[in-house]
């Protein structure tokens, strides 16, 4: 039977609160806008289970995907609803794979030539469309379920017309204003060793209608698509965008940002190019009369391009720091330096084309040029900002220090000889992907949680979501790694492991405590609605905040207060009684039968008419038409039989625990 588009579900909830981002997905590089590489919904991996990784599969890519996956939830597809991971190749393939099986869904590949790309994919905010770089200079907008490619409203969008010498490097962006407008960003750099009539550039796109912007790091007043050897205005080459991160938004400051590597700047005499600077632009890619709206150039400039030593080997990652007035971001680049920025006053002089003005540095602890993307993290423990650095020199974990009037600054933490790629944060673990292994660290020590061989390396690095660490390696393959042995409670033994597995691998519930699941424990109303709007939208969906106001057993700081408010705002109940819900009652299987349904079609769904299927539920019956819908979907079989061999449903019955996730796998399709 078809099952209801998660996705118009999802629009329905998202237009409650349109601030909401997509639940459970990691959409682009390093999970968000900031490419902060910290995935703060993780619930089921911690630094307690994580020592019990264990692989799941492995399976072979038609290319090697030289970047990171993406990762969307609850996409309906042709063979049902699935999660899905999306990877770009480097010879140019799009490819979504189930992301608990491995198995290819669908691929795409828009040219063969004329040479290859390291960018990364990206999912759009309405989680519709997944974006990929093409290795003819377009940038593809497919369908997330089937690969069907978008060829009308300008798509697909000019990235460069010279890929030949132009590469898409970083992984593309997706950044929504605070109005709601989004856009995505595709970085161009060239191919190593800084070759051929190149310009490094951003091309900014705007979704709703395919309009586009480009900001060019050299001959910044041409704000045109250069052609290959014919451009008689701009005689000046290199200045690639090319970092891991590609392009940051910051919502503070309602600002983009990005770095260059090598080539001229003379910005600082009038000139428009800006080598080996971050530069600042409005969200659409526009700066103002030729230049940027902001930018930070070191006084060394000119060594730094003349060495190779690229101040955009990196991007800006930005550090959350309340006590700070302006908004920091710690850049780094190949001179093995550290650098703390202010996003609000790059230079510290008010304005673009300055020298100088960073507000302290720091030498990687590790040593070595930086190449990766640094992850972000605020310590839950004592609030403290850390940033994590891997090279081909080690991993170190350094904290920020804000006490005015001094300077802020990074303090190293801890360092290890451990070489690495782009490091993510998820749930109080530290993950990270190097040549020969990966493993999973203490962010506040650096010590080892878990570790395991791994393939080659070189821009590859991991991901972790809804209880799954995923990577790509150099041999083309993709692996994905999840605790093993489940709940203490549930053992493989038990013929309920399977489904009480299920739900903890998705996320949609972590247990009752201590390792445990407590699976005949009786699924409160409340239980059940954090479990079935985790098993709608994703294990790492959360909820808005609650008012306290819908039901007046269920104050604002009642257990499960925000995802049963939700749960009545999405149509799924609307309580048991005069503005009551009755959190604490036990949920029949009738009454899971209803929410389930609900969940799975929408608010407005209603069911065939019953005709009597079971012995105990009488045409006419409380939720029997929903029951008899629950045994036709294949979700229950019923409860047994009766004397006379007569089915029956126990409508009555409470429900346990491990019934719950039975029902929820079935209805959602999770395997």
């Amino acid at each position: 039977m078809m099952r209801r588009s998660i996705l118009t579900s999802l629009t329905s909830a998202l237009s409650l609160v349109a601030s909401q981002a997509l639940p459970c997905s990691w959409p682009q590089f390093n999970c968000d806008a900031r490419h902060s590489g910290n995935n703060l919904g993780e619930v089921f991996l911690t630094p307690a289970n994580v020592s019990r990784l264990a692989r799941i599969f492995q399976v072979s890519l038609p290319a090697v995907a030289d970047g990171a996956p993406v990762f969307l939830a609850r996409v309906p597809t042709a063979s049902g609803v699935r999660d899905l991971l999306f990877v770009t190749t480097k010879a140019g393939h799009c490819v979504a794979l189930d992301a608990h099986t491995g198995a290819q869904i669908w691929s795409k590949q828009a040219a063969t030539g004329p040479n290859y790309t390291t960018s990364s994919p990206a999912v759009d905010p309405g989680g519709q469309y997944v974006y990929s770089y093409g290795l003819e200079g377009n940038v593809h907008k497919y369908a997330v379920g089937d690969g069907t490619e978008v060829t009308i409203g300008g798509w697909p969008e000019l990235a460069t017309l010279k890929p030949s010498v132009e590469k898409g490097s970083a992984a593309l962006a997706i950044a929504t204003t605070a109005s709601g407008v989004s856009y995505l960003y595709v970085a161009n750099g060239g191919y190593p060793g800084d070759q051929g009539d190149y310009q490094g550039h951003v091309t900014s796109i705007l979704l709703a209608d395919g309009s586009q912007h480009v900001f060019n790091a050299n001959c910044s007043d041409n704000t045109v698509h250069f052609v290959l050897n014919g451009n008689p205005d701009c005689q000046e080459v290199q200045s690639a965008i090319w970092a891991r991160a590609g392009v940051v938004f910051d919502s503070n400051t309602g600002r983009i940002f990005m770095a260059t590597g090598n080539g001229t700047f003379d910005a600082n005499t009038g000139g428009h190019d800006w080598g080996d600077s971050v530069f600042a632009l409005n969200p659409d890619g526009t700066g103002s009369s030729g230049w940027p709206l902001d930018s930070y150039t070191p006084t060394n400039y000119a060594q730094l391009d003349a060495l190779d030593l690229d101040l955009g080997s990196t991007a800006p990652a930005i550090l959350p720091a309340p006590s700070y007035s302006g908004v920091l971001a710690v850049q780094s680049g190949k001179d093995a330096l550290l650098r703390l920025l202010d996003l609000t006053n790059l230079s510290g002089q008010g304005g673009p084309g300055h020298v100088g003005g960073e507000l302290s540095s720091t030498a990687v602890p590790q040593g070595g040029e930086v190449l990766t993307a640094p992850a972000v993290w605020v310590n839950p423990a004592d609030g403290s900002t850390w940033t994590f650095v891997a090279n081909g020199s080690g991993v170190s974990g350094l904290q920020l220090v804000v006490a005015p009037p001094a300077a802020p600054t990074l303090q190293v933490q801890w360092q290890r000889a451990d070489a690495g790629t782009s490091p993510v944060v998820a749930n109080r673990v530290l993950y990270v992907e190097g040549t020969g292994t990966l493993e999973a660290l203490d962010p506040t020590s650096g010590s080892v949680l878990w570790s395991t061989s791994f393939a080659g390396v070189h821009w590859e690095s991991p991901v972790v979501i809804e209880g799954i660490l995923y990577g790509t390696d150099e041999t083309g393959h993709l692996s994905a790694y999840t605790v093993s042995g489940g709940f203490a409670d549930v053992p493989a033994s038990d013929p309920r492991h399977v489904w009480v597995d299920i739900a903890g691998r998705h996320a949609i519930s972590s247990g009752c405590g201590d390792g445990n699941f407590c699976p005949d424990t009786l699924a409160s109303r409340a239980q059940m609605a954090v479990l079935l709007l985790a098993a709608e939208h994703g294990g790492c969906y959360r909820p808005p905040p609650p008012t306290g106001t819908v039901f007046i057993d269920v104050p604002a700081d009642a257990f499960a207060a925000a995802w049963i408010e939700q749960f009545h705002n999405e149509g799924m109940t609307a309580g048991c009684g005069p503005s009551l819900f009755c959190p604490n009652a036990a949920t029949s299987r009738a009454q899971a039968s209803v929410f389930v349904l609900r969940a799975e079609h929408g608010a407005t769904y209603q069911p065939p008419a019953a005709t009597g299927v079971f012995a105990d539920v009488p045409i006419g019956a409380f939720a029997a038409d929903w029951i008899e819908e629950f045994y036709r979907e294949g979700i229950t079989a019923g409860c047994g039989t009766d004397a006379h061999g007569q089915p029956l449903f126990c409508p009555n019955e409470p429900l346990p625990r491990w019934q719950a996730t039975v029902f929820l796998s079935r209805a959602f399709g999770l395997q």
